[in-house]
């Protein structure tokens, strides 16, 4: 199977010092940062090079910062004669990275978008108001149910269905921490509570969603240059149309990941490149699709490890 896809990281995959050994190499990602940094009045490149009194991990920052760093990589790819790849997708803010490529959207308004994005999240839910956990060795439609019967009348909610087996949970504080014990209760190998402020892609994010629609409907949405599989959905977007609309229904709907990737590997892909830090994804993948070969551009050998293995169609 010669054709191949990239996919992008969202939250959860910044790091502080995350592509420092890149732009040692390849000092043009700064460029990037530079432009991002412009966009939103904010040095992206200090704060993710240091962490900066804990800003890398609030989520008005984290979102740009990632943006930025897959967006980075991807130009270093282009520049570096990278091939194109067949298919795009990105796991929740990586959809954003995946549009920004695939030249749906314009890179600066994007970060400004994910900036305002993260802002409108933190506002929706009071601080430590909400909670998600990640629910591990369980069936996602006894996840489903269990989390139906810890509400009791809060919101809890399936919202990730990561790979196989692993499937994430959101809410508010209380409703988490009783489906998490319902779960475990029910033969769960693991509940772990998640180190975020924000209860992603579940009901408590309507407020949000109100105030991003009007920022979405202020965006420009051209044709994808590249196929994209978005998330809400899990198939290959239509028209610049559908794709606003599947990402303002990504911000309160669960990420469909599963069939994501499915849907990429019946695409005909062999090979999937993570395009951002880390190798989250790619971990992700080889649970959903053993067959599917993964490849990380997060440092400069991995980076080239995967420009290698797609240069030959």
């Amino acid at each position: 199977m010669s054709k191949f896809g990239f996919v992008f990281p969202g939250q959860g995959s910044q790091k502080i010092g995350m592509l420092s050994a890149l732009v040692a190499r390849y000092p043009e990602i700064k460029h990037t940062f530079a432009e991002a940094s412009d966009a939103i009045s904010l040095d992206l490149w200090k704060i993710a090079s240091s962490g900066e009194n804990g800003l890398l991990d609030q989520t008005h920052i984290t979102q740009p910062v990632l943006l930025t760093a897959s967006v980075a990589i991807w130009r270093l790819w282009l520049s570096q004669g990278g091939k194109l790849p067949d298919l795009l997708a990105g796991h929740s803010l990586g959809e954003y990275s995946a549009l920004v490529c695939a030249n749906v959207l314009d890179f600066a308004a994007a970060a400004k978008t994910v900036n305002s994005r993260g802002k409108y999240m933190q506002e929706a839910v009071p601080a430590d108001a909400g909670a998600m956990a990640a629910i591990l060795g369980l069936d996602d439609h006894k996840i489903i149910e269990l989390c139906r019967g810890a509400a009791q009348g809060e919101v809890v909610a399936a919202v990730n269905f990561n790979s196989t087996g692993q499937t994430v949970i959101a809410g508010n504080k209380a409703a988490v921490e009783r489906a998490m014990q319902a779960c475990k209760e029910a033969g769960a190998k693991r509940a772990l509570a998640l180190n975020v402020s924000v209860p992603s892609h579940c009901s408590l994010m309507l407020p949000a969603a109100e105030k991003l629609g009007e920022d979405l409907r202020n965006l420009q949405f051209r044709e994808p240059t590249i196929p994209i599989v978005q998330n809400v959905s899990g198939r290959v977007a239509k028209t610049p149309e559908d794709i606003r609309e599947n990402l303002l229904k990504q911000l309160f709907m669960p990420v469909q990941w599963v069939d994501s990737i499915s849907c990429m590997w019946d695409f005909g892909l062999g090979k999937i490149i993570e395009c951002g830090p880390g190798k989250v994804l790619g971990g992700l993948i080889k649970r959903i699709e053993g067959e599917i070969e993964c490849f990380s551009t997060e440092d400069p050998d991995s980076f080239e490890q995967a420009k290698a293995a797609v240069s030959i169609a």
